[in-house]
């Protein structure tokens, strides 16, 4: 009996300590919401003039069906840093290019990636072209930190990782980003994730904020 009444109590408190932290990630993530959508409105004028500039006449957003919680699909919007028909060309790429197509299975991206234009390119050192997202954060169907949002057509890859992944939203910047393996294989991604669905909590939020702000500082934006 005492052993019952033990169990029920961790369980309890266990249940409260996890409500609290997604209360308090919540509230959070409205609040950077808020900010975002503020810097977002000069930001998408200022990414406009530099594609028409370059020559670019093609829509500043892109939005595409990823994996949020639970399974559940979400239109997800960055701003846009490959030419207007990248899906197109990737599929082209892929059938006609061994290497790039060995490359892509392997990693899920492709380091040297031909369809980014230089107004993405600087989109991703700086990590910009993630801001649109702060969208979906406002919508609940994002958080801050979290696991990336994956493609549909990756669910079959994702095998028995899927499951435990899908348990978090997906998040702007997350473990994965911040472990310092971006050069890693898609299975070692999905191990990490794996880790931080298991374990998040707010003290593992708060050192991949602050570890995103110095990927930030120095650069190191996003390669995907």
């Amino acid at each position: 009996m005492d052993n019952e009444i033990a169990i029920n109590d961790v369980s309890v408190f266990f249940n409260l300590k996890r409500a609290m932290y997604l209360f308090i990630k919540r509230i959070f993530d409205i609040v950077c919401s808020i900010i975002g959508i503020i810097l977002l409105i000069p930001l998408s004028i200022i990414v406009k003039i530099s594609y028409v500039l370059s020559g670019d006449f093609g829509p500043i957003l892109f939005s595409q069906n990823r994996i949020g919680k639970n399974g559940k699909e979400f239109k997800l919007y960055k701003f846009r840093t490959m030419v207007p028909n990248a899906d197109e060309v990737l599929f082209k790429l892929l059938k006609e290019n061994k290497e790039i197509a060995k490359e892509y299975k392997k990693n899920k991206k492709i380091k040297n990636d031909p369809r980014i234009t230089k107004v993405g390119k600087i989109l991703r050192r700086t990590s910009l072209d993630e801001l649109p997202q702060i969208l979906n954060v406002c919508l609940s169907q994002m958080t801050i930190v979290g696991n990336r949002p994956y493609l549909p057509r990756e669910k079959d890859d994702m095998g028995a990782f899927f499951k435990e992944i899908v348990k978090t939203k997906p998040g702007i910047t997350g473990h994965w980003q911040v472990s310092g393996k971006e050069n890693s294989t898609f299975q070692k991604r999905l191990e990490l994730e794996s880790f931080y669905s298991k374990n998040c909590g707010l003290k593992m939020d708060i050192k991949i904020i602050l570890k995103t702000f110095g990927a930030v500082i120095k650069g190191h934006g996003a390669e995907e």
